[in-house]
């Protein structure tokens, strides 16, 4: 039986689950592949995870070095995380010629397609599987299953600590603040969320799934960014009345003039899939030309499923099979024209707006007559009473708008928003309609 020698830098809560998976499991992985992959390195700082999982002393090394010297060790698994020392390390492995495994999302949404290329010159490659969304497979999907697609269009709830606090304010009725502190109390927050909660986590992974889904080298910085801590309550209850579910959606789109990317909180129709994934659970739905509408879902943080989805790369790169593709394939290219990014305020859509206004006849009129000088059609409107606890006399108006171009809501919004019955500007919450069927 073949023997590949692995080596573990990054001990932490993931790099545990991979050693556990490695050692604890070695027979069962040594039965399905045909191969014994042989953890022969765990290079880190801090051990306390490694001795609690009773590892072999003779492993541990503090100097990543001293693993890449090793000239048998055939795959670094990179777990340290971040853009410095991890850039370091995996660019240091590559010309040493050995295959990396990251799931630093961090590190390829900023340096991917440099990597890749530095990867491709040493005959090698870097798989990335667990950097999108713990052990769901949608990487694998995207380069190899979805193949004979032309991707259209992919919406991901890719958070797992923003939708856990979306889904206790949707269930349980309390404020932001509340869930996030239950959140981290249960583990699925940080002790500072701010990459979490501010939606940059997720627009790592929609650049990288992106990339892959369009074949182009998708910027990080074309992605406009909204994250949930300014979401109110209000907002969310609203909407469930009217039929919709608030996630924080990672979306990007293949449009006529250009791509179309975005990660904001936005409503969904409660019949759809995605409003159905609840808790610390990840979804991504893909639309290609051929399949139509397919969803990956499942567990998209951790230390068991990321380990899963690192294992599973680690032997698809023992096997050969993931380094054909990878040298095959024109992942993540950063050749060719560059795409053409289509600005926020082209977005086409229905939108949700709040309109908070003093209780006096006329002022819906004058409303409704803003929005139809823009050319703005609306499709419904609810008006509440005074919501408790707000200290305030104004009443809130919630408009559904017809399909229309985000700019025109913009613009529209400035202008209701001075208006002298109106308390603030109106709150704006994109409808997320996922492209129709259109399969011969």
């Amino acid at each position: 039986m073949d023997r590949h020698k692995i080596a573990l830098i990054g001990c932490g809560t993931v790099g545990s689950g991979v050693a556990a998976l490695l050692t604890k499991d070695a027979d069962l992985l040594a039965q399905r592949t045909g191969r014994h992959l042989h953890l022969a390195y765990v290079v880190d700082r801090d051990f306390s995870r490694a001795r609690a999982l009773g590892l072999d002393e003779r492993l541990f090394c503090d100097d990543y070095r001293k693993a890449l010297a090793d000239p048998e060790v055939e795959i670094v698994v990179e777990l340290v995380g971040g853009t410095g020392v991890a850039k370091t390390i995996t660019e240091e492995a590559l010309k040493a010629g050995k295959h990396v495994v990251t799931a630093n999302k961090a590190l390829l949404a900023h340096h991917g397609p440099d990597l890749l290329r530095l990867a491709r010159e040493h005959g090698v490659a870097v798989a990335f599987e667990a950097s999108c969304g713990g052990g769901i497979p949608i990487i694998r999907a995207l380069y190899d299953g979805l193949i004979a697609n032309r991707i259209d269009a992919l919406y991901g709830i890719v958070n797992g600590t923003c939708n856990y606090i979306l889904t206790r304010m949707i269930g349980e009725g309390i404020p932001y603040e509340a869930a996030l502190k239950e959140a981290q109390e249960q583990g699925f927050a940080e002790a500072d969320p701010t990459l979490d909660v501010s939606g940059m986590d997720s627009a790592h992974k929609l650049t990288i799934m992106a990339s892959l889904a369009f074949g182009c080298r998708v910027d990080l910085d074309a992605v406009p960014v909204q994250g949930i801590h300014r979401l109110e309550l209000l907002d969310i209850t609203y909407g469930r009345e009217l039929g919709y579910v608030m996630k924080l959606l990672a979306v990007a789109r293949r449009e006529e003039g250009g791509l179309s990317l975005v990660v904001r909180p936005s409503f969904i129709s409660t019949e759809h899939p995605l409003a159905w994934v609840s808790g610390s659970f990840n979804a991504v739905s893909v639309y290609g030309h051929a399949t139509g509408h397919t969803m990956y879902y499942g567990r998209g943080a951790g230390s068991r499923p990321t380990a899963s989805a690192i294992v599973a790369d680690i032997v698809a790169l023992v096997t050969g099979t993931y380094p054909r593709l990878f040298q095959a394939l024109p992942l993540w290219p950063d050749r060719g024209t560059p795409p053409t990014y289509l600005p926020l305020e082209a977005t086409i859509s229905r939108f949700y707006l709040r309109i908070m206004v003093e209780d006096r006849p006329g002022v819906l009129a004058r409303i409704t007559g803003i929005l139809g000088e823009h050319d703005i059609s609306i499709s419904s409107v609810l008006q509440k009473e005074v919501p408790e606890g707000r200290g305030t006399n104004h009443v809130p108006i919630v408009i559904i708008t017809h399909t229309v171009g985000e700019a025109r809501v913009q613009e529209a919004a400035d202008r209701i928003g001075n208006l002298p019955t109106v308390h603030e500007r109106p709150v704006i919450i994109p409808i997320v309609d996922e492209h129709e069927e259109s399969i011969g």
